[in-house]
């Protein structure tokens, strides 16, 4: 038989090692007199990278001149820290926000599956009853909170004028945090948070003209149903946070605009001239 024809190697072809392409010019950082680039660590341009999407993302929006005007401001004298509740106050309204996002992960607006869903929180979800306890006792918190906050602007006389609209929105800001807290109290949905929700509509329905109304839309209906729960979910986790979220935003463009009212004990100096006058 003939034997099959030898099909020859194909030959190697030597690659050549091409040079390593240089690294742009914009993500190179310029060397500091006395230095060479081989100084320049990749920490550096990292750096100066961040600075410049900052750099260009403030360029588009010009959101430095409002963070300048907003945060840079005169305060009057004799500032403390009882001018920090509203702070601690917006930073509490921050952590019932974020916990209350990571419960939702895991909580049923069920009848039948919402006291369930709590202990499976308290008791298996990793963290979850740290993050359910910051969130039970931050609603203390921020209704403590609120109400120092108030009592202090109104001892302070803070609530005059031009400030009288801030007042308002504060006012509003009170009534939100306590309709979150009402609201929230029903979602463990135990024999207590059942039958306390049930006085509380019940009081809400004597109020006069809205008041039956008001009791109505709480229930969704004329009694306590599953769609009662259902109701109460939807209004803690999205109206009442978004009215809060958009109040807030008002009360501190108020606040950044009319600028702080200095303690009452404390009296403006006159000039020169007007003491002269006197």
């Amino acid at each position: 038989m003939p034997s099959k024809p030898k099909i020859p190697k194909p030959h190697k072809i030597p690659v050549s090692k091409l040079p390593k392409p240089p690294i742009p010019s914009g993500l190179t950082r310029v060397p500091k007199p006395g230095t060479t680039r081989d100084d320049v660590t990749v920490g550096d341009v990292a750096a100066e990278g961040g600075t410049g999407v900052v750099a260009w993302i403030d360029e588009r929006t010009a959101g430095s001149g409002f963070l300048r005007g907003f945060l840079f401001r005169k305060v009057p004298k004799g500032t403390n820290w009882w001018y920090t509740l509203g702070s601690a106050t917006m930073f509490a309204f921050i952590s019932q926000a974020v916990t209350g996002v990571f419960l939702a992960m895991y909580y049923t607006p069920d009848p039948v599956q919402a006291y369930e869903s709590v202990r499976n929180i308290n008791n298996e979800v990793f963290l979850g009853e740290f993050v359910h306890g910051m969130h039970k006792w931050g609603a203390t918190v921020m209704t403590v909170l609120v109400f120092v906050h108030m009592a202090r602007t109104f001892v302070f006389g803070a609530y005059k004028y031009p400030r009288e609209l801030n007042w308002v929105v504060g006012v509003l800001l009170l009534m939100m945090t306590m309709m979150m807290g009402f609201t929230g109290y029903l979602l463990p949905f135990d024999q207590r948070s059942f039958w306390a929700t049930v006085v509380g509509v019940n009081l809400n329905g004597t109020g006069p003209i809205i008041g039956p109304y008001l009791a109505d839309f709480l229930r969704a209906g004329s009694d306590f149903t599953a769609t009662t729960l259902s109701r109460f979910y939807a209004i803690h986790m999205m109206l009442v946070p978004g009215l809060i979220g958009a109040l807030i935003g008002v009360h501190l463009y108020l606040v950044a605009k009319l600028g702080t009212s200095a303690p009452p004990w404390l009296k403006s100096k006159l000039p020169d001239e007007e003491k002269k006058k006197v």
